[in-house]
C-alpha cells in the first residue's frame, strides 16, 4: 500500500479487534477518505457490466497531482474488487482522471494486483474464451445501473426438497408443511472429473429424502459459485476439475436434469450458498439489505 494510501485508509476501530489488533476495516477507511475527499470536484466512475445487469459507482478523488492521490487509486482499486466478486463482471468501464484510470486499467489487467479477478471473472460469467476487457471511456458512455432481482420462496408448505452442495457432503432435507421430516449429510468426492459422477451422488441422495415425502411441490438448492437466474451451473467450483467443455455440455443444465428427472415439472431455484444464508437471516430478523 502506498505511504499515501495508509495515511487515509488505514483506521482502526476504538475497540481494537483481540485477535488481529491491527485490524483496519474497509468501512472505516472509506469513511475517513471521504472525509478528507470532501469538496473534491473530481470524479471517478465505473461500471461493471454482465449478462443481466450493470453495476456502477462514483467516487470522488483527489486532483492528479495532488499528495493522496495515491489513496484515491487505492481505494478505488478495493471498491471495483468487492463489487467484482459481490455482482460479478465481463468488463470493466473507466471514467475519470487520466492517471488514476491508467492506473486502475494497468491493476486489472494481466500482470497487475487484480490479475486474479481479471482472470476468473471469464469464467464467472460462463464466457470462458472473452478475456475480461478494461477500457477508459467518456462519462455519458457509461451504461446504467441495472439490476434483475430473483424471486424465492420463503414459506415451506406443501411438500418440498432441498439440498446444498458443499465441497464435502452433500445436504439434502425433505420438508412438509413447513416441518422438516428428513435430514441427511453425505459425502462425496468433489475433485471427481467425471460429470455423471457426480449427477449420481446428488440423485441418489435427493432420491432417498424424497422417500420421506408422499409427493414432490417444488425443489430448492444451493451451490458454490455462479447460478443463473434460470438456475443454471455457470461456474460451479464444487465441479473443479470438470474439462472446460464437457462442463458446458454436461454441467451447466445440471440443476434442470436433475429436477425434470426427479419431479417432472414442478418448481425449481438454485442460488448461490452465500444467496441462501442471506435469505435465512431475512427469514430470521425480518428485515432485508442483509
Amino acid at each position: 500500500m502506498p505511504e499515501a494510501a495508509m495515511k487515509l485508509l488505514l483506521v482502526r476501530p476504538q475497540v481494537p479487534a483481540p485477535l488481529d489488533p491491527n485490524f483496519a476495516p474497509l468501512i472505516l477507511a472509506k469513511k475517513n477518505y471521504l472525509k478528507h475527499v470532501e469538496g473534491s470536484a473530481y470524479f471517478l466512475e465505473w461500471a461493471l457490466p454482465r449478462a443481466d445487469g450493470c453495476a456502477r459507482y462514483k467516487l470522488p478523488v483527489f486532483e492528479e497531482n495532488h499528495e493522496y492521490v495515491e489513496a484515491s487509486i487505492y481505494l478505488a482499486g478495493v471498491l471495483i474488487q468487492e463489487m467484482i466478486w459481490q455482482r460479478s463482471a465481463s468488463s470493466l468501464l473507466l471514467s475519470g482522471p487520466a492517471k488514476i484510470c491508467e492506473a486502475l486499467k494497468k491493476a486489472y489487467s494481466a500482470g497487475g494486483e487484480y490479475e486474479f479477478e481479471a482472470s476468473s471473472m471469464p469464467n464467472v460469467c460462463g464466457t470462458p474464451d472473452k478475456a475480461f476487457e478494461v477500457k477508459i471511456v467518456q462519462a455519458a458512455d457509461l451504461p446504467l445501473a441495472k439490476d434483475t432481482p430473483q424471486k424465492c420462496g420463503k414459506d415451506a408448505n406443501g411438500c418440498r426438497l432441498a439440498f446444498d452442495l458443499g465441497k464435502s457432503d452433500i445436504k439434502t432435507v425433505a420438508v412438509q408443511d413447513n416441518e422438516v421430516v428428513y435430514s441427511k449429510e453425505t459425502e462425496w468426492d468433489v475433485t471427481n472429473p467425471d460429470p455423471q459422477y457426480h449427477y449420481d451422488a446428488i440423485m441418489k441422495a435427493l432420491k432417498i429424502a424424497k422417500e420421506a415425502l408422499p409427493r414432490v411441490d417444488a425443489i430448492g438448492g444451493s451451490a458454490t459459485g455462479t447460478v443463473s437466474g434460470d438456475n443454471e451451473a455457470t461456474w460451479c467450483d464444487i465441479f473443479p476439475n470438470v474439462p472446460p467443455a464437457v462442463y458446458k455440455e454436461k454441467v451447466v443444465d445440471i440443476f434442470n436434469r436433475m429436477a425434470k428427472d426427479l419431479a417432472g415439472d414442478v418448481p425449481l431455484k438454485v442460488i448461490n450458498d452465500g444467496e441462501v444464508t442471506a435469505l435465512a437471516a431475512v427469514q430470521k430478523i425480518g428485515k432485508g439489505n442483509i
